[in-house]
């Protein structure tokens, strides 16, 4: 079961507790919730002396997810478990519209900004803003879950897949290497890059081989640009065929297959990017840091039996994985939503200025994004309502309960539960 993290008055991390225990210290008011998302509790003593248990971070980073699981490596707990929503493809639909806006305006010779020729330079190591915001992500909860819990360890997938092994199967120096999961780290591959389904006749939901697409016996190597994956029917048939003799009638389909087969995954490009940029950053948190691939993840997974998803990715990770007690862990749904925009004024669909954006964003201690509880004690809403709240200098808020739009709130009836911090989070 997932634990409840602890801190004392110090704010100093303690080991997790069972949740038993952390309603005990609340009915008996030794403790206060110091924080909602993920939920942690605030001693009200010091216990600088108490013994804890060491605890390891493991991260398992995707183009569009990333999984985080806290792992006690003594006993196999998985303490904490999270998939975190990146927004990098909103960052890059939000830059591309604007420079079709800008362009549009140098076109049409109305209102725009000079382009810009000598801002061209890049510092080193520069990442683009989708890319680098998967990066400040992580970083951001890496940070804070350091604040709540004792770790003192982490774990990165570096590397999706194991691309040297898989372009030379021969290689040595790496015991995993030739054993079982020299396969794995192809097979896996492959089904990702040929969309789980038949080279050749696009069949899914059946057992796939892998296959040469130029054979063995006519010059064809193990190397991965010349393996896809057919069915047992298709394998069969084309036999030691090379593939152009094979599917000459099907011209198509052979360009297709070759283009494919040269071509590397998109999202594992947008990984492969930032890998060492994130491996840099959690290096310095001054942390031992242990690295493994992709195809590692999976052995581990595969060897415990675990289902497939991101959180227990992140807790197979690495050579350090024990055996792992997941009963009754509920993933925290973490999604990146920024912190609003920095616009002084919007646009139309034609560029032009249609709407100034306030530079206000607190009204009476509360800002838009703020999660609230309301209590209504009087007037047409009477009743309880928890969710986020959108501000207006009038005092009087909307908030969005999980069963609609309630309008025309209060202030006065408005009490914290969860500040807003650019994230949403869910169960």
């Amino acid at each position: 079961m997932s634990k409840v993290f602890v801190i004392d008055s110090e704010k100093r991390p303690a080991t997790p507790i069972h949740p038993a225990q952390a309603r005990q210290l609340l009915r008996n008011k030794k403790a206060a919730v110091y924080r909602r998302y993920p939920f942690t509790l605030i001693l009200k003593e010091t216990r600088p002396d108490s013994l804890v248990q060491p605890i390891r971070l493991k991260i398992d980073p995707g183009a569009k997810h990333t999984g985080i699981a806290l792992v006690n490596d003594g006993t196999g707990d998985v303490v904490f478990a999270a998939q975190l929503k990146h927004r990098g493809f909103a960052i890059r639909d939000a830059l591309s519209s604007r420079r079709q806006l800008r362009r549009s305006r140098r076109n049409r010779q109305t209102r725009y900004r000079k382009p810009r020729f000598l801002n061209r330079t890049r510092p080193e190591g520069w990442l683009a803003p989708s890319l680098k915001s998967r990066i400040e992500n992580i970083k951001t909860w890496v940070n804070k879950l350091r604040k709540f819990a004792p770790i003192n360890a982490i774990s990165q997938e570096l590397v999706r897949f194991d691309m040297q092994l898989m372009r030379n199967p021969d290689i040595q120096g790496k015991e995993y290497q030739q054993g079982t999961l020299a396969g794995y780290e192809t097979r896996e591959y492959l089904l990702e890059k040929w969309n789980r389904q038949c080279a050749y006749c696009g069949v899914k939901d059946v057992p796939l081989q892998i296959e040469h697409i130029h054979p063995r016996g006519k010059g064809g190597s193990n190397s991965i640009t010349n393996l896809t994956l057919s069915c047992q029917k298709c394998n069969t048939k084309k036999g030691t065929k090379d593939i152009k003799d094979f599917l000459k009638k099907d011209p198509s389909r052979l360009e297709r297959i070759l283009k494919q087969a040269k071509r590397s995954l998109a999202d594992a490009a947008a990984v492969n990017t930032t890998r060492f940029a994130l491996l840099e950053v959690l290096k310095a948190t001054g942390l031992l840091v242990e690295t493994g691939s992709g195809g590692l993840t999976k052995f581990n997974r595969c060897q415990q039996n675990l289902e497939k998803s991101q959180w227990l990715d992140a807790a197979c990770v690495g050579k350090s994985t024990p055996i792992l007690n997941i009963k009754g862990v509920k993933p925290l749904l973490i999604t990146a939503s920024g912190h609003g925009t920095r616009q002084s004024c919007r646009t139309d669909k034609f560029g032009f200025p249609n709407r100034h954006c306030s530079r206000n964003k607190f009204h009476f201690g509360f800002q838009t994004g703020d999660i609230v509880k309301a209590v209504v004690i009087k007037g047409k809403k009477v009743g309880e309502y928890v969710g986020r709240i959108a501000t207006r200098a009038s005092g009087s808020f909307n908030i969005s309960t999980p069963n609609g739009l309630v309008q025309g709130i209060s202030y006065k009836y408005c009490t914290f539960i969860h500040k807003k911090d650019g994230y949403s989070y869910a169960f």
